[in-house]
């Protein structure tokens, strides 16, 4: 998780959006890691979350402000997203309702997913589930 770069992460992140739950919302964040000068805009749109990496918004709902090297223990489940604010080490400016309306749409996919219909053979209920326990590029409690 920690070769991911930044903007890998913040895909990953908008791949565990529940877009009906995302359906409504409309927001803009600027996300900002000082350390190494990165700046996104991350857009909910039509049920999608999406990045730009090397862009900040002129009038964002929020604003969050992290360390690349705090994020990576976010990245690899170390430590929440929650648990860096509430350290200082992860900074929101603005509306931090919009954080937590993103918290509220994201979701935990069973990794063991069927691909396709029918797919799933007994082999697979054989893997240990504890190796999928550690919740990685986590952001809510």
């Amino acid at each position: 998780m920690r070769a991911l770069t930044t903007e890998q992460w913040l895909d990953a992140v908008g791949i565990r959006v529940d877009s009906q739950k995302a359906d409504e919302m409309d927001f803009t964040i600027n996300f900002f890691t000082p350390d190494n000068d990165q700046k996104f805009i991350i857009e909910m749109s039509g049920g999608t979350l999406t990045n730009i990496k090397g862009y900040q918004a002129e009038k964002p709902d929020l604003t969050i402000t992290i360390n690349r090297s705090d994020l990576e223990a976010v990245m690899v489940g170390e430590l929440k997203f929650d648990g860096q604010i509430e350290a200082g080490k992860a900074k929101l400016d603005g509306n931090t309702d919009v954080y937590e309306q993103l918290k509220a749409t994201l979701v935990q996919f069973d990794p063991l997913f069927e691909i396709m219909p029918g797919t799933k053979g007994e082999t697979a209920g054989e893997i240990d589930d504890a190796l999928f326990e550690q919740d990685v590029y986590y952001i809510g409690e």
